[in-house]
């Protein structure tokens, strides 16, 4: 019989949340410091938007990827420019890793006519098509088959290509979730699926929501390859995306990964945290996914720290041209609403 492990309250293995760690790799200098501006350029924006949305700039829901910036930035260096990604609602770090424009992305949340879904979507359904990025989705778990069924155009068209699609922890007690696992094993579709667990949906914690808390474990079901991710490090998410990229590309299908993360801020704006501890966060940020590249960066001599600070001055330029732009933008005309509703333009039963 298999032995209990000790749980934290947010229901991680007493090993603080950690999954075990990557063997030690080389990476070229042009990776570091692609990670290094990527994380740092989601944080300075996300740290941005929140301020924003306190002087009420920035309206409706609203989630911040403070803390998981290593999920996206070390997932895009493992794949290619044409594979495709979806996720959820906490869905501005990763088309900012993708290189969409930060001030399209700003645009967007401040819900003008310049964002990148024209001002109908804001913070929960930014898309971007010209990065592959296919949404940030509202409906928990709606996308986990939404990226099956990518994952499948790909594989029937021939493209070599994959989906990536990334849910909350909450996403995995949701139906879809098992449907799209058998049927992404039964059809060996290339995609791999991607659970950030920050440890609490919403604001209750794993714990109290799920008797299986080593989530990567409930694809054993369905014979799907997973393992356990510790994603506060962009090196572990890196190797272990390529593990399972490369195994999309050779058709054996799908894998689950659990990355093991942390969100810094609340589940959304209007979260008043009381539901964990300070320590715990401050214990977390020990750990820095940004903080941790820096430190590697610094002491492999890939660049110095004169270095590293021209380069956030440079994001904190661009972060700021990116909410000057959202400011000066119109908001979209009423009629814009009846627009990209429909593919066909003179659909014949739209009511004026």
């Amino acid at each position: 019989m298999a032995s209990v492990k000790e749980k934290t309250p947010s229901g991680k293995s007493k090993q603080n949340g950690k999954a075990p760690e990557a063997a030690k790799t080389q990476h070229p200098k042009e990776r570091y410091m692609y990670w290094y501006e990527s994380m740092q350029l989601q944080r300075k924006f996300e740290e941005k938007a929140g301020q924003l949305y306190g002087q009420q700039k920035i309206r409706g829901f609203c989630h911040l990827y403070i803390g998981q910036e290593a999920c996206s930035s070390g997932s895009y260096s493992a794949l290619t420019k044409d594979d495709k990604w979806i996720t959820a609602y906490r869905d501005h770090g990763i088309p900012l890793a993708l290189g969409s424009d930060p001030k399209a992305i700003m645009a967007e949340l401040f819900a003008k006519q310049t964002g990148s879904s024209k001002g109908k979507g804001g913070s929960m359904h930014i898309f971007d098509k010209s990065v592959n990025f296919i949404g940030g989705h509202g409906i928990v778990g709606a996308q986990i088959p939404m990226g099956a069924g990518i994952g499948l155009a790909e594989k029937y068209n021939k493209t070599g290509n994959l989906c990536i699609t990334f849910m909350g922890d909450g996403a995995v007690r949701q139906g879809a979730l098992h449907e799209a696992f058998n049927m992404a094993m039964l059809w060996k579709i290339p995609v791999i699926f991607v659970v950030e667990n920050n440890g609490y949906a919403m604001g209750t914690s794993v714990a109290r929501t799920s008797n299986v808390t080593d989530l990567y474990t409930l694809a054993e079901a369905y014979d799907m390859p997973s393992e356990p991710v510790d994603a506060m490090s962009v090196e572990a998410v890196y190797e272990a995306v390529s593990r399972a990229a490369e195994r999309a590309r050779a058709g054996e299908g799908p894998t689950f990964l659990e990355f093991r993360t942390y969100r810094y801020r609340g589940h959304s704006m209007s979260d008043p945290q009381k539901y964990r501890k300070k320590e715990e966060v401050e214990e977390y940020k020990m750990r820095d996914p940004i903080e941790q590249v820096k430190a590697t960066i610094l002491e492999k001599g890939i660049a110095t720290e004169e270095d590293l600070a021209a380069i956030d001055q440079k994001i904190k330029a661009t972060v700021d041209e990116a909410v000057q732009f959202a400011e000066e933008s119109p908001y979209p005309p009423a009629e814009e609403a009846f627009k990209d509703v429909y593919m066909q333009q003179d659909y014949p039963f739209l009511m004026e």
